[in-house]
């Protein structure tokens, strides 16, 4: 695959893309097959360099944030290439990382710059960590506190933010009880875990996502999980794998949405995660009052450790819904789109504890309730929660998604519904995690 920085896939999206609302008898209706799960991507990554042989993943996602993963790990000595639709990374197994020749550059990525933290604590070379200007004012001192009490050697810049100094040095397994619930964090320990000697545990206040617990037994390393804490015993090998990636469930969030605020559509996804950790945006409109089905999906043996459904969506009256704290977790990258169904459903919508999001990629928060006031939704974010009156109908304008891929990509399913034409100044960050979209928003008629 070329790459040249972090644009390792060719997109045709250019910075401003203009949507129209969708005409008097005009709909979506077709197929979309989403990109492989980012989140499962990285990792699959991750864990065959850490094995000692090939391993092979299907379906791989070609987004942004990807490619800075496969180029850290490619810097760190593993060999690693892409024909089609197959990927082999060539593992380097226990311990086995060589030493970068420059700075790893993580791009956006935080799942990139958090993971790496772990893989790079066990092995016997010294990298440091660096992304763009958003990623480097992100909070990196969540994962080095666990990482240290195993004894990694970690220096941070001020404020305990990339640039990050990772020293490996031998490892010993430590119990982390996490005060938050992040999959990156765990992932990290985890990922640490497997190369130090002893037990590792984390515990979270709130079940994130476990992508990593059922990836590691495909590697050969098992994982106890007990309610909220899992468990593996470290010093053991990791095999190399067979793997395939399902659709990814947060790409396929925005034509679901789509689907349900367009008069008259009917949209089919094929081959999505349908991850239980993952799946409460599902939930979520299914309260709301959101047409649509989804029907177990068999990818192949090699898909095995992650359920996967083929959803079909369809135009929907939405009402609006109440989102407490403890949901959260398990729809946080949805709550942009999940926002905008919100904003055309009827009654009053409070999303509570979102904290998080202002340690995304921007200050999703705040840039979500003033991207969708831009076109004429009533939303308000205070302290910690996000307040919408649903309204009639949305109004469309120029707007910036702030560099936050995730709000570029709402804003272009809101130009489906809003009056007139709507202008997103930045949508080529879409790319960070659907390279594709606008590619698949004209196929649906969009533009």
């Amino acid at each position: 695959m070329a790459r040249a920085g972090l644009s390792w896939y060719h997109n045709t999206v250019v910075d401003a893309v203009t949507v129209k609302k969708l005409g008097p008898g005009k709909a979506l209706r077709d197929e979309v097959s989403v990109p492989g799960d980012k989140s499962i991507s990285h990792r699959a990554l991750i864990m065959g360099a850490m094995a000692q042989g090939s391993t092979r993943i299907e379906g791989l996602s070609l987004a942004e944030d990807v490619g800075a993963t496969w180029q850290c790990l490619r810097e760190l000595g593993v060999n690693i290439v892409s024909r089609c639709r197959m990927t082999t990374v060539s593992g380097r197994g226990w311990r086995g990382l060589a030493q970068p020749k420059k700075t790893l550059e993580a791009g956006n990525s935080g799942t990139t710059a958090r993971l790496l933290m772990g893989l790079i604590a066990a092995n016997p070379v010294a990298a440091t960590i660096s992304g763009d200007a958003s990623l480097n004012r992100r909070p990196m001192g969540r994962v080095a506190q666990p990482l240290r009490r195993m004894g990694a050697i970690i220096d941070m810049a001020p404020g305990d933010l990339a640039p990050v100094e990772v020293r490996g040095a031998a490892l010993a397994g430590i119990d982390h009880v996490s005060p938050i619930p992040s999959a990156q964090v765990k992932s990290a320990v985890l990922i640490a875990g497997v190369q130090a000697l002893g037990d590792t545990s984390v515990s979270e206040p709130a079940l994130s996502r476990d992508h990593t617990e059922r990836m590691l037994p495909v590697f050969g390393i098992p994982v106890r999980r007990q309610g909220l804490e899992a468990a593996i015993k470290g010093g053991l090998r990791m095999s190399p794998a067979l793997m395939t990636v399902p659709g990814d469930l947060s790409c396929a969030a925005f034509w679901i949405v789509a689907a349900a605020l367009a008069p008259g559509s009917l949209v089919r996804l094929p081959g999505v995660g349908t991850n239980p950790t993952r799946a409460g945006f599902l939930e979520v409109l299914k309260r709301m009052g959101a047409q649509f089905s989804a029907q177990a999906a068999d990818l192949g043996p090699d898909a095995g450790y992650e359920p996967a459904a083929d959803i079909e969506a369809r135009s929907s009256a939405l009402t609006a819904t109440d989102i407490q704290p403890a949901e959260v977790p398990a729809l946080i990258d949805e709550v942009p789109i999940l926002a905008l169904a919100a904003c055309l459903a009827k009654g009053v919508s409070r999303f509570r504890g979102l904290g998080e999001l202002r340690h995304k990629e921007s200050n999703r928060l705040e840039g979500l309730a003033g991207l969708l006031r831009a076109l004429g939704a009533k939303a308000e974010a205070s302290g910690d929660d996000l307040v919408i009156e649903g309204v009639s109908r949305l109004t469309g304008a120029r707007v910036s998604a702030g560099g936050d891929h995730r709000l570029a990509m709402t804003a272009m399913i809101a130009g489906l519904v809003a009056e007139g034409e709507t202008v997103v100044e930045d949508a080529s960050t879409a790319a960070a995690s659907y390279p594709g979209f606008t590619e698949d928003l004209r196929k649906l008629g969009g533009l």
